[in-house]
C-alpha cells in the first residue's frame, strides 16, 4: 500500500476520503491548517478506520500555502511520498466573488505551491478537488468533460486554473494528475459519525436543510424561484459523500497503476439533477420532518442547473455513483441529529 499526502484532509469530503484509504490499508499524512474544519474530525475517523489505523496516519497542522509546513508533511511518513489527494481551498461561491484574492491565494497559490514540494520530494502524481462549476453557465446536458469552460465567479475561476497548471506538469515533467470535477456532494457517513460542519450559517443547500430540521435556523432561504427549470428553482446533481470518497481512492489506484505521463479529467455525478424543492420534499419524505422555506433574489454567481454525464469516470475508472437520494438524506440527518452543533 502507498504513503500519501492528503490536503485538507479534516473537512468534508476529505475525512470521509481519508476513512476509505484507512480502510484500504494505506499510510496517511493529513495536512490541514483547520480554517475550515475540525481536527475532531479526524478523531471520530479513527473510531471508524481499522484497529491498526492509528499506526498509519499522522495530522500535521499547517498551511498548503507554507513550504515549511508542506516540507513537514513529506518528511513525515515513514515511506517516501508516492501520491497527493489535494482537497484544501476553499469552495464557497459567493464568498469567491466577495474575496476574489483570498481565492486567488488559497485556490491556486496553494496549489502551485504544493506542486513545489513535490518536485522537491519527488512526487510527481495527484488527484485533484475540482468543480462542476468551471462550466460555467451552460444549455446543455448532460455535461462532457470536453465541453467549453468558462467559468463565472473566482471559484470556478481558480480551480480551473489548478486544473490547466496541473495539466502543464503533465506535459512537461510526465506527471500524472487526475482533475475531478465534482458536483453536489452531500450525505454524510451511515454511522452518523462524521458530516458536513460549515462555519456560520451554510453557503450550500444540504446543510442548510439539515440545520433547520435540526432547529439551528429558522427556515430554509431559497435563492430564486424564477429559473428556466422545472419549478423554477435551481437543479443539481447531488451524490452521496461516500460515493465521492470511494472515486478518489479508485482514481488513485488507477494513477499508482499507471507508467509514465497521465492526465484524466472527470465529472463526479450521478447523472440526474434534483431542485432545491425536490431536495426539500426528498429529505422532508425520509425523516417525517417539515422544512419551512423563504424564496429570496437570485444569489450572485449561481446557475440555474448543473447535471453531469458519468460515462468517463464509469469507462476510466469503473465508477459509478450507487447510492439514492433518499440514502443521503437519511445519512446526512442522522449526522445533524447526532451533533447537533457539528463538532463543537
Amino acid at each position: 500500500m502507498a504513503s500519501l499526502l492528503i490536503t485538507g484532509g479534516a473537512g468534508f469530503i476529505g475525512s470521509h476520503t481519508v476513512l476509505v484509504l484507512l480502510e484500504a490499508g494505506h499510510e496517511l499524512v493529513v495536512l490541514d491548517n483547520f480554517a475550515n474544519s475540525s481536527p475532531i474530525a479526524l478523531d471520530r475517523v479513527m473510531e471508524l478506520a481499522p484497529a491498526d489505523a492509528s499506526k498509519r496516519l499522522q495530522v500535521i497542522e499547517g498551511d498548503v500555502r507554507c513550504a515549511e509546513d508542506l516540507d513537514r508533511a513529506f518528511c513525515a511518513a515513514s515511506a517516501s511520498i508516492a501520491g497527493v489527494v489535494h482537497f484544501a481551498g476553499r469552495k464557497a461561491v459567493r464568498e469567491s466573488v466577495e474575496q476574489p484574492l483570498l481565492y486567488w491565494d488559497v485556490n491556486l497559490g496553494g496549489t502551485r505551491s504544493l506542486a513545489e514540494a513535490m518536485g522537491r520530494h519527488g512526487c510527481g502524481l495527484v488527484v485533484f478537488s475540482s468543480t462542476a462549476t468551471v462550466y460555467g453557465e451552460p444549455e446543455v446536458f448532460p455535461l462532457l468533460e470536453e465541453m467549453p469552460t468558462p467559468p463565472v465567479h473566482p471559484y470556478a475561476q481558480t480551480k480551473l486554473a489548478a486544473e490547466q497548471m496541473l495539466a502543464a506538469l503533465v506535459r512537461s515533467q510526465d506527471w500524472r494528475v487526475a482533475s475531478l470535477r465534482y458536483f453536489n456532494p452531500v450525505g454524510a457517513h451511515p454511522s452518523g459519525r462524521i458530516g458536513e460542519d460549515p462555519n456560520g450559517i451554510p453557503n450550500n443547500l444540504f446543510p442548510y436543510i439539515t440545520q433547520v430540521a435540526a432547529g439551528r435556523l429558522e427556515r430554509l432561504r431559497v435563492f430564486g424561484d424564477d429559473y428556466p427549470t422545472r419549478d423554477g428553482t435551481g437543479e443539481r446533481d447531488y451524490l452521496h459523500v461516500m460515493d465521492l470518497a470511494e472515486a478518489h481512492a479508485v482514481a488513485l489506484d488507477h494513477l499508482l497503476q499507471h507508467q509514465g505521463a497521465a492526465q484524466v479529467t472527470l465529472n463526479l455525478g450521478t447523472g440526474h439533477a434534483r431542485s432545491v424543492l425536490e431536495v426539500v420534499q426528498a429529505f422532508e419524505r425520509a425523516t417525517g420532518i417539515s422544512i419551512p422555506y423563504e424564496v429570496l433574489p437570485r444569489r450572485a454567481g449561481d446557475v440555474p442547473k448543473l447535471e453531469a454525464s458519468p460515462e468517463s469516470a464509469a469507462q476510466v475508472l469503473g465508477w459509478r455513483a450507487s447510492r439514492s437520494l433518499e440514502q443521503m438524506c437519511r445519512d446526512g440527518w442522522a449526522w445533524q441529529r447526532a451533533n447537533p452543533n457539528g463538532y463543537q
